[in-house]
């Protein structure tokens, strides 16, 4: 990182927090495999432990041909994360949310986990789990779906691996956003950024746009806090943080007098 990249510690952040008007939070992978969930390119991730080829399981125009491919992933997806359970930064922000300190998450994650922590003003740009709704009828929507969910109706379909509707029998797709299909909400999501006072980027490198170009709409103060390279230059009202998620939340909560459960 920059030497003239500025850093903060616990309190100042907490501080930060506990004063603004409009608080926004960007998360990335880095919160999903803090929870258990490997970085599906990482080396115990799954596109390389089973090779799948991201470009077909998660290519829209391969699904509607054939969605035994994705749904083989996602059968190996939900048996890795049927047991997985929000972190203590996902119930941290849940908290800050019901204490009035959080406007909205925006997430590029596709699991869920905010969901589950209890959090409701969510954007998930990629999409996710969650919800689904079937391809042929679109009567066979599915609202709320866990991981234990998924891994369910996986095991007890009539065409399993492949989920169908239980009103016309159809394929049901997962809102999770695919290769040709645009991003959800990134209008809105951009809107929340420009508008806050205070940005918290929280388990991403900023490489992967167009979540990436976020930050740099943002006209308040940033702070990102993840572990490793991050792709956004120092810059003023800008500071890094390179520590571990659920360790840097535990004091902030404290700071914050937030009761996290």
């Amino acid at each position: 990182m920059s030497q003239l990249a500025r850093s903060l510690g616990s309190g100042e952040c907490a501080e930060l927090i506990r004063s603004t008007g409009s608080l926004v939070v960007l998360t990335g992978a880095g919160l999903s495999t803090a929870a258990g969930i490997p970085d599906f390119r990482g080396p115990n991730g799954l596109y390389v432990t089973r090779k799948y080829n991201p470009d077909l399981v998660f290519s829209i125009d391969h699904f509607r041909r054939d969605p035994l491919l994705f749904y083989q992933f996602t059968q190996d997806f939900m048996s890795l994360s049927k047991d997985i359970r929000p972190t203590f930064t996902h119930r941290a922000l849940s908290s800050f949310e019901e204490c009035g300190l959080i406007d909205g998450i925006i997430t590029q994650n596709i699991d869920a986990l905010h969901h589950l922590a209890g959090s409701r003003r969510v954007i998930e740009l990629h999409g996710s789990y969650w919800s689904a709704t079937c391809t042929s009828c679109q009567r066979g929507d599915v609202s709320g779906a866990t991981f234990a969910w998924w891994d369910n109706a996986i095991q007890n379909s009539m065409r399993a691996p492949i989920v169908c509707c239980p009103v016309c029998g159809g394929v049901i797709k997962p809102d999770v956003v695919f290769f040709g299909e645009a991003v959800k909400d990134f209008e809105e999501a951009a809107a929340m950024v420009s508008r806050c006072d205070l940005l918290l980027v929280l388990g991403s490198s900023l490489a992967v746009y167009p979540a990436a170009v976020l930050p740099k709409m943002a006209s308040g103060t940033v702070i990102v806090v993840n572990q490793g390279e991050v792709m956004l230059p120092p810059g003023r009202g800008r500071y890094f943080i390179d520590q571990d998620l659920n360790e840097f939340f535990q004091e902030v909560a404290e700071e914050l007098g937030v009761e996290v459960p």
